[in-house]
């Protein structure tokens, strides 16, 4: 739905099924009751999630077209896709290969343009779209820093290339597209700070030099092309796991003229030791109600001292010894709920970015992503659809209140 702060909707990756029929059968199940209920007068927008498979069947036969016209129908309309998870994302074992194929291989270059060609037939005159994509790669897959800057090299240049594909598209079409970056724990793009680094001595350096030798496109334009079509996805879980600060942030991509392409509004679970009254073991039996086997749930610590611990996963924090004071576990949970007796979420994390963005708006596309609807405790699920559309009546009353 569109509200003064942005176009506001969920990520569909919430719904289980990898083909475009599944993907398809669950919208049309769903989204009719959800905008009924929120946006009965007027277009509600949606943020589409397409694994490989599925995006490659849309382009098959009439797919495409019956999906316009049930778009038509419903009067909803695409405005941004999830592009990070390739293959199986429900009622598989995920961890570690929701960053396969990464962005070294041309399988996901292929994906990746293959989700914007799709958004530009699909999107809106006059409005922009992006995708959400994978940080490049998962650290734990290199053994060494070279290694490491090696892949992170070849994955810049495969994103140049979409780069290019999307200047393309926008010189024949007039269609701005946007491919976003969204920085996660162990990611080879985790925090905030590596991402501008990366954009600032990787991405505009080396496409700078790639306009100019394979599109004899000045050193300028090169840069003014690059800001626009590359962005940051802001998800606000993954920015509150690592304790980042919102607004110095959001600050700083804005002064360098870097975009944010959307915003995931997205909680993560957390918890404060209180080490005088001994409730660690107590707290510990919590987390170890969400220790699923499906997601990674990364864990960063802060210690007394400021420092930070990081665990890749929440059963080697379990097993771990640490003297920290608070724990952040990268689980998605419900964002309109904050307290879960022993255990939290970062809500307020999400009160702030909202607050900013209502504000001084530095992004238009606005969505909701709790993915682990599926994992979640039982005593935490509610049906799918009532939970849907009780995230964004919240997210909602925070951007209009």
């Amino acid at each position: 739905m569109k509200l003064t702060a942005g176009h506001l909707s969920y990520c569909t990756n919430i719904h289980a099924g990898e083909n475009w029929a599944d993907h398809f059968n669950a919208l049309k199940l769903s989204f009719p009751q959800i905008k009924a209920q929120l946006s009965p007068d007027a277009p509600m927008g949606i943020g589409l999630r397409l694994s490989n498979i599925a995006s490659i069947e849309l382009l098959q036969g009439d797919n495409l077209a019956q999906f316009k016209q049930w778009l038509q129908l419903n009067d909803a309309y695409v405005f941004t896709m999830n592009g990070f998870p390739y293959g199986g994302f429900h009622n598989v074992i995920v961890k570690d290969q929701v960053h396969a194929p990464d962005w070294t291989t041309a399988d996901r270059l292929a994906y990746t343009i293959r989700l914007f060609n799709i958004l530009a037939l699909l999107l809106p005159q006059g409005m922009d779209g992006g995708i959400s994509t994978s940080p490049l790669s998962y650290k734990h897959w290199f053994n060494s820093e070279a290694a490491m800057d090696e892949a992170k090299q070849e994955a810049t240049k495969n994103i140049l290339q979409v780069a290019a594909e999307l200047n393309s598209i926008k010189q024949k079409t007039g269609i701005k597209l946007h491919l976003d970056i969204e920085p996660e724990p162990d990611g080879v793009l985790e925090t905030g700070r590596e991402f501008i680094e990366w954009f600032e001595t990787d991405l505009l350096p080396q496409g700078i030099s790639y306009f100019q030798d394979n599109f004899n496109i000045p050193a300028a334009e090169a840069e003014i092309l690059i800001k626009e079509h590359v962005n940051l996805c802001y998800d606000v879980c993954h920015f509150a796991i690592g304790y980042e600060p919102h607004e110095a942030i959001i600050d700083e991509v804005a002064q360098k003229g870097i975009k944010v392409g959307k915003i995931q509004i997205s909680a993560a679970l957390k918890a404060s030791f209180d080490h005088t009254s001994g409730n660690k073991q107590a707290i510990l039996t919590e987390f170890e109600k969400f220790n699923e086997p499906t997601y990674l749930h990364q864990v960063i610590a802060r210690l007394a001292d400021g420092n930070l611990l990081r665990y890749a996963d929440l059963p080697e924090a379990l097993m771990a010894t640490d003297d920290a004071e608070e724990w952040r576990a990268h689980f998605h949970v419900p964002v309109f709920l904050e307290d879960f007796g022993l255990l939290q979420s970062t809500q307020a994390d999400i009160v702030k970015v909202l607050g900013i963005q209502k504000n001084s708006p530095f992004t238009n596309h606005l969505e909701v992503e709790t993915y682990t609807w599926g994992v979640l405790p039982d005593a935490m699920r509610i049906p799918l659809t009532q939970s849907i559309i009780r995230e964004l009546e919240w997210v909602k009353y925070e951007l209009t209140n």
